[in-house]
């Protein structure tokens, strides 16, 4: 065995890379100013307001999702981000993982549909996606540094290749799912494949669809702290900071307030699953 030749691929895997860089740097500058624009957009509507009204908006919202104890955990939960000084920080890791769970929702859905129609398309992606869940995190981090620079422009594209696999599994599952004697009722009746697609299959999928998109949203907040390496700001910059300096209080601190958001998130992803339930 040690006779054999080794494989040079790193060497394909960097030539790949330096192909794309010569000759898609139009397009990544594109990709990079679309997606910075999405989270600037979104980190200062989410500053717009003081803190102590964009706590109560969101009580608001958490109470018309779920249930008074959401409610409760929202306000006592966000006042505890601001007093402990991490609302502008929280507010930059929200609007982070809202743009990668967006993007990650516009191309998962849409793939997720057309492995469902075709099972040629579903045998190719699947290996895909297999790649994507399993490759750890940080190697995700060097191509996008090298298409896309320090910042939190590739921590967002980093976040989307990890956290889109759900939402496409699970959009394909659950339209597969679809009793099949709806879908020939569908046929018998002349509906067309649009019609059928949207007032048959993905009404029915919606939950399951859901739940896909909730694993999506998880996925992009566990990536906070790794897209934190990389130039991306946020409560994972600060986590980072605290364990480079060994500032464990810091460290706690961020910490928390990235529990809060991720059970927020959870728990208001979880009722709207619920709802299509019903």
């Amino acid at each position: 065995m040690n006779n054999i030749p080794k494989l040079p691929l790193g060497n394909w895997i960097e030539s790949l890379e330096s192909w794309l860089e010569n000759h898609f740097t139009p397009l990544f500058d594109f990709i990079r100013l679309i997606i910075g624009s999405i989270v600037d957009f979104l980190h200062n509507v989410l500053l717009f307001s003081p803190s102590i009204l964009m706590i109560l908006i969101i009580t608001a919202l958490a109470w018309f999702l779920g249930k008074w104890k959401v409610a409760a955990f929202a306000l006592i939960g966000l006042l505890l981000i601001d007093n402990l000084g991490y609302w502008e920080h929280a507010m930059e890791t929200l609007a982070i993982v809202l743009t990668a769970s967006l993007l990650s929702i516009i191309i998962g859905v849409p793939t997720g549909i057309l492995c469902a129609r075709s099972s040629f398309l579903q045998g190719i992606i699947t290996p895909l996606l297999d790649l994507m869940q399993t490759m750890p995190a940080f190697v995700y981090l060097l191509p996008a540094v090298s298409f896309f620079s320090l910042g939190v422009v590739p921590g967002v594209i980093a976040s989307i290749i990890f956290a889109v696999p759900p939402t496409i599994r699970l959009t394909n599952l659950g339209i597969r799912q679809v009793p099949s004697e709806l879908v020939e009722a569908a046929d018998a009746f002349g509906s067309t494949p649009n019609q059928k697609l949207f007032k048959l299959q993905l009404p029915m999928a919606l939950p399951t669809m859901m739940a896909g998109i909730n694993q999506t949203i998880m996925l992009s907040l566990s990536m906070v702290v790794i897209s934190s390496m990389i130039g991306a700001q946020g409560l994972g910059a600060d986590v980072y900071r605290a364990v480079t300096q060994t500032k464990t209080g810091i460290g706690f601190e961020a910490g928390i307030s990235i529990v809060v958001l991720a059970i927020l998130l959870d728990r208001m992803s979880n009722h709207i699953v619920k709802k299509n339930k019903r």
